[in-house]
């Protein structure tokens, strides 16, 4: 801000003009001047207190060429805030500080991701294909073979074979060899007795 802000700004709030507002401004300047010059402190209720002071002959470096030069002696002026000022100068400070702060929460907080839905949920159409895939392809051996067989009508039992000697009805199912004998036996006598003897 410089001074023509400020006298602006003056002039607006108490309704004078700018240029009669600039000459009291430029008064108050030239009072604190001439108090610093003569009195060398001016003290301002609730703004500052402006001090002149001498600042002892020094040592100090050229910027440019780095060379090592004699500063003397000289008056300055200095200046230290008072209450008021440093209180609204903290909060200016502290309200900088956290948005600071949460400009770096924002940038290092990753972006969230919507939930996934959960696996195991299966809609009607696939739940009622998957046993269709199953059948057409025949999941495991067992499964094809059962189908094959529940296909295939059932075969008309086969009628018992006739005996080596032509004896019919001579079946031996239960693998009994004596029984098997006796039968043979029996016909080779019937057939002995009806053959005539020369």
């Amino acid at each position: 801000m410089t001074k023509k802000e400020i006298v602006k700004t003056i002039s607006e709030e108490i309704g004078l003009t700018q240029l009669k507002t600039k000459e009291i401004v430029q008064k108050t300047f030239n009072a604190i001047i001439d108090t610093l010059v003569e009195d060398g402190r001016i003290e301002l209720r609730n703004f500052g207190v402006f001090e002149v002071k001498k600042r002892a002959a020094r040592k100090a470096r050229n910027p440019r060429t780095g060379d090592r030069v004699d500063v003397p002696e000289k008056y300055v002026v200095t200046f230290k805030p008072g209450k008021e000022m440093e209180e609204k100068v903290r909060l200016l400070e502290e309200r900088e500080r956290a948005e600071r702060l949460a400009h770096a929460q924002t940038t290092e907080s990753p972006p969230q991701t919507p939930p996934t839905p959960p696996a195991t949920a299966q809609t009607p159409s696939t739940a009622s294909a998957a046993p269709q895939t199953s059948h057409s392809f025949g999941g495991s051996v067992g499964g094809s073979a059962h189908a094959a067989s529940s296909s295939i009508p059932d075969a008309p039992p086969s009628p018992p074979s006739p005996s080596s000697d032509g004896a019919a009805g001579v079946v031996n199912p239960a693998g009994n060899d004596d029984e098997l004998k006796s039968a043979e036996s029996k016909d080779s006598a019937e057939n002995n007795l009806r053959s005539p003897t020369f």
